[in-house]
């Protein structure tokens, strides 16, 4: 037997391994070189393209064993049989002996210290673990580096999972691998987005670079929707596997068994994260029974193909969308889509109809996140209700039921966009669109778009009293009567809002839209000067929101406390009252109860001496406004407290310093005017309780000051 030693030239599969190869993964690599000290078997897994094979190389070539590193490709190897003969031919070992090759390297490794790379094993795993396991037992002075989609399961073994590169990294990656093309790519924007398109995967980017021989970036951009056919040719030197992005993926494809493949292509429905709940309604049967849809799960999640994802709704999976759209391709082919999109829209429904039902309760938190997590998902449903003409209804039915998310959760533009399409249809199923049509107006009043507000809830209010349904004339007059509220007719405002109040009696209807149509009620009392009517109405609903669990209304109910609490002279049980409902609010990411609650803290702490602190906050709050609609409705009721402000500000900073601190505010992100209004303390001692009154600014909370966006009950009808 001899010995050919020699130092790896390694190769990550598609370009050589020169020294100015290796972009980013900086802190990849660090973590390995500190792994491969730790432990004698270290794997880094992956999904196909991801970069395991080049890193692995680079971390091994910075290793300096006193026998060497040697790197076995085992791609080529179909049979586990020829295993240990590619080792042993990997080492450059001759033996001419009736010695198994397992004997030869045993004996070869035996008192030698090196690094043996296994570069792509995971269709020989089994046998690889059986080989590396008894070679680490047998070798004291051998260390492994492994990589694959896959960790080997061998007693010692540390697993490197290794995620796509970030996206300044893919974009210099990108820029890099163009130059060897003679392309000068830079940092432009559509480089960008090819890069989040293809997920930060190296091999697709580096592809994708490769055609700027022919395509400009923005060219390139707009053919990804066919990015299989498009990013093709690899470098002669690549391995097969790796020369298209087709192939790539495709090589873990072919080592999936008959189930495996057929849970990958049913996967691809999900969008983003999808739960075990999901994939076991939407995916089973026909072929994969729900009671193995765990086991077949489970081998995906260690082949890489799906990755685990720790979030705040829970354990989750998710697809890299390369991967995702390789397997839609394949359930395209099997004719089976139509069906599994429908069933991934079956589910979605029923999981919007639960949080609808679970957000008037004390899981209101865990229903708000549910949706967050869930949102991709949702949006992928109801396309295919819109994309259906006999679906109509499903997608209306969907868009409504969403409503506390659209309203309570800071998604009002997106819930305005799917709210338009799906009333556009006449679909037969009146209940459906009436829900949608009122939430659409409910939707546009709180972004200040009166005028189609009044339209959709003057439409839902005619077609629900001819299709004799009360529960939609209820929510109709309620949101007209809100609408009214903002455009400061008061009167109507009341008298909507009372009617609407016992239709919900009359039909037993108590969520949280029925409070917060009590709550709104109290507003106008509010303003039209009766605040102890205000007080008790909200006090009512603050318990019996703390009797369900109800957070969201609640929030609502505080602020209307709080004004009143500042309207009779006592700024401390006011700030109190805000903190506690911004606090609700910003954990609902709620904008608007943010926004407003921030308004009156900057009132409350005029009020109580800092002024300088309180226009910071105006700032704050103006730059709130932007993300949410017309700033206070352009309403001069709810701008009053913010003009009495300014002008305690004015008269007390000057002009030239009152705009200095607003610019302050206005350059906080929201999270950070929340934290400021919550937790920075006063700079100056509290006002003594008492009526509010000024020397040079006095506003009568029950007149609405001028206001150049002054509305009146015109346009509320």
């Amino acid at each position: 037997m001899q010995d050919h030693q020699r130092s790896a030239t390694s190769v990550d599969g598609n370009l050589p391994l020169e020294p100015d190869s290796f972009v980013g993964r900086t802190a990849e690599l660090a973590g390995l070189a500190r792994a491969l000290d730790a432990a004698r078997l270290v794997t880094v897994t992956g999904a196909g393209g991801v970069g395991k094979s080049r890193l692995a190389a680079r971390a091994a070539a910075r290793c300096a064993p006193r026998d060497g590193v040697w790197r076995v490709e085992l791609a080529p190897v179909r049979d586990p049989e020829f295993l240990d003969y590619a080792v042993v031919e990997a080492l450059g070992l001759t033996d001419h002996t009736t010695r198994l090759p397992r004997e030869t390297l045993l004996a070869h490794l035996a008192e030698r210290q090196l690094l043996l790379v296994l570069d792509g094993f995971e269709h020989l795993v089994d046998a690889c673990a059986g080989l590396v396991g008894e070679l680490l037992g047998r070798a004291p002075g051998l260390r492994v580096l492994a990589a694959g989609r896959r960790p080997l399961a061998v007693a010692g073994e540390r697993v490197f999972p290794l995620a796509p590169l970030g996206e300044d990294e893919a974009v210099a990656l990108f820029a890099d691998r163009a130059e060897r093309h003679g392309v000068a790519a830079g940092d432009d924007p559509a480089v960008r987005e090819v890069c989040r398109r293809l997920d930060g995967i190296p091999l697709a980017v580096e592809l994708a670079a490769g055609r700027l021989r022919a395509l400009s970036p923005g060219q390139l951009l707009e053919r990804l929707d066919d990015r299989f056919r498009l990013l093709t040719g690899g470098g002669r030197d690549a391995l097969p596997r790796h020369r298209t992005l087709r192939t790539a993926i495709g090589w873990s494809h072919e080592l999936c068994t008959p189930q495996e493949r057929l849970l990958w292509s049913r996967l691809s429905v999900f969008a983003g994260q999808f739960d075990l709940e999901a994939v076991e309604y939407v995916c089973s049967g026909h072929g994969l029974v729900a009671d193995d849809v765990l086991d077949v799960l489970t081998e995906l999640l260690a082949q890489s193909v799906v990755a685990r994802e720790e979030t705040p709704a829970g354990v989750r999976y998710r697809m890299l969308d390369t991967v995702r759209a390789y397997g839609a391709d394949w359930l395209e082919a099997t004719g089976d889509a139509l069906r599994l999109r429908r069933r991934h829209r079956d589910w979605y429904l029923g999981l919007a109809t639960w949080c609808e039902l679970d957000w008037f309760s004390p899981r209101q938190a865990e229903v708000a996140a549910r949706v967050e997590a869930e949102l991709p998902n949702l949006r992928c449903a109801l396309e295919h209700c819109l994309s259906e003409p006999d679906e109509a209804h499903l997608g209306q039915y969907l868009a409504g039921s969403l409503w506390f998310y659209w309203a309570g959760c800071g998604r009002l533009s997106e819930g305005r966009h799917w709210l338009e399409q799906v009333v556009q249809s006449t679909s037969g199923h009146e209940q459906s669109r009436l829900k949608a049509l009122w939430v659409l107006g409910y939707v546009a009043i709180l972004q200040g778009d009166t005028v189609p507000a009044l339209a959709a809830l003057q439409e839902c209010r005619e077609e629900a009293e001819r299709a004799a349904d009360p529960t939609a004339v209820a929510y109709a007059e309620h949101r007209t009567g809100c609408l009214a509220l903002v455009s400061d007719d008061m009167a109507r405002a009341e008298t909507l809002l009372r009617s609407a109040l016992r239709r919900y009696q009359e039909i037993g209807e108590l969520n949280s839209n029925v409070l917060m149509a009590q709550v709104e009620l109290a507003m106008t009392r509010a303003f039209q000067g009766d605040l102890p009517g205000a007080v008790r109405l909200c006090e009512d609903v603050r318990q019996v929101c703390e009797d369900h669990g109800e957070r969201w209304t609640r929030a609502y109910a505080l602020f209307v406390l709080a004004y009143a609490a500042w309207a009779e002279g006592d700024p401390a049980r006011a700030r109190a009252l805000l903190t506690d409902c911004l606090t609700g609010a910003h954990a609902f990411h709620d904008l608007l109860g943010s926004v407003l609650s921030v308004e009156l803290l900057a009132l409350v702490t005029a009020v109580q001496g800092d002024v300088a602190e309180a226009a910071v906050l105006q700032g704050a709050a103006g730059r709130m406004w932007i993300s949410v609609g017309l700033p206070l409705f352009g309403s001069a009721y709810y701008n009053a407290p913010h003009e009495l402000c300014e002008a305690m500000a004015r008269e007390r900073l000057g002009d030239e310093r009152y705009e200095e601190c607003v610019r302050e505010g206005a350059r906080l992100v929201r999270e950070a005017a929340v934290t400021r209004a919550l937790e920075r303390p006063l700079n100056a001692v509290p006002s003594p309780r008492g009526p509010v009154r000024h020397a040079t600014a006095r506003v009568e909370m029950h007149e609405p000051a001028a206001s150049r966006a002054r509305k009146g009950g015109e346009t509320a009808g």
